[in-house]
């Protein structure tokens, strides 16, 4: 064999290793959704006309028009989000399934329950969307306009003072306990079933303080039933702008960073996540979606993945030091 004849065998064998090593990468790739190409279900573990079922409904069409193929909401409500995170954990990991859901999902079950019936650090971060908080709101009527106030009274009263939640183990609940602890008073907890009867308990004077998300608290404040003590966040809502945070009334301790967050099921590829996130992006830019996160007190910041990933890390340690302080438990 001469050495030019050897030379083109080498560059033949070469040429014909590079594009096996290229299609073989292409139909990894083409594995890998370069493009959905079934529709794609955002699963909320809430029933339908909530907050969360709203915003993620909002998302649908800009979603829908980027990646070119059906986004369509399933909501799966009941048992703590269980079932919804249930739903999406044993989907498969291709990027047409994504969980749309609150920190209690991840971050505060995993302490609720002893038994969890799946692991929450199984779930794949995509993006926290949004910062959210609630508001301690009290009666109208109440002989207390600040939170001071509010101590003061229920330590002149121990163990007479109602507070609501919206549903045993919420976040309501869980603020309360906090509060009850860090300030050394007694109160009675009394739980609800979802935000809006204990919004309207609040209002009738059936209970004495309520830690409310912004949308029903804001909506009791206007309809002059109610009146806001302090805002549950590290800033000041420019809807209540006079309202000083839970940190200006002494209490810093009582928040914690929580919102909407989207996961995927486990061991999605970092591809798959990464086009999910930036389609994420794009559509909570645009100006009607903000408008609706930002009217009920949502701060879009559409993280990467990765400050994802690290945000849960710190939400599960405060909420788990939070939980275990209360003593709740769910089963």
């Amino acid at each position: 064999m001469t050495g030019r004849l050897a030379a083109r065998i080498g560059a033949l064998a070469f040429g014909a290793l590079t594009l096996g090593t290229h299609a073989g990468a292409a139909i990894a790739q083409a594995q890998a959704f370069p493009v959905p190409d079934k529709p794609i279900r955002i699963v909320v573990p809430f029933a339908a006309g909530g907050q969360t079922d709203i915003q993620a409904r909002a998302l649908v069409p800009h979603l829908s028009a980027d990646l070119g193929v059906p986004v369509i909401v399933e909501n799966k409500p009941g048992a703590a989000t269980i079932i919804g995170a249930q739903e999406v954990i044993k989907s498969p990991p291709d990027g047409h399934t994504m969980l749309y859901t609150i920190s209690v999902t991840v971050s505060q079950n995993p302490f609720l329950f002893d038994k969890l019936p799946y692991d929450p650090k199984a779930l794949t971060p995509i993006m926290f969307a949004s910062r959210s908080a609630t508001v301690l709101i009290a009666p109208a009527s109440a002989p207390y306009d600040t939170v001071k106030e509010l101590v003061d009274h229920a330590k002149a009263n121990p163990g007479k003072l109602t507070y609501g939640s919206f549903a045993l183990g919420s976040t309501s609940h869980l603020q309360g306990e906090m509060l009850e602890r860090s300030a050394g008073i007694d109160a009675i907890h009394v739980p609800y079933k979802g935000s809006g009867p204990a919004s309207l308990a609040l209002m009738s004077g059936e209970i004495d303080f309520l830690f409310d998300g912004p949308t029903t608290a804001f909506a009791a404040v206007q309809t002059g039933k109610a009146k806001a003590l302090a805002v549950i966040d590290a800033k000041r809502y420019p809807q209540i702008p006079d309202v000083p945070t839970i940190a200006e009334a002494g209490y810093p301790d009582l928040y914690i960073a929580g919102g909407m967050q989207f996961f995927g099921p486990p061991a999605m590829p970092p591809d798959v996540v990464d086009k999910l996130n930036a389609a994420l992006a794009r559509a909570l830019k645009q100006p009607e979606v903000v408008k609706l996160y930002t009217d009920n007190a949502n701060e879009i910041i559409a993280t990467s993945p990765q400050e994802h990933a690290r945000a849960v890390e710190q939400m599960n340690a405060k909420w788990g030091e939070a939980i275990r302080a209360a003593g709740v438990k769910l089963d």
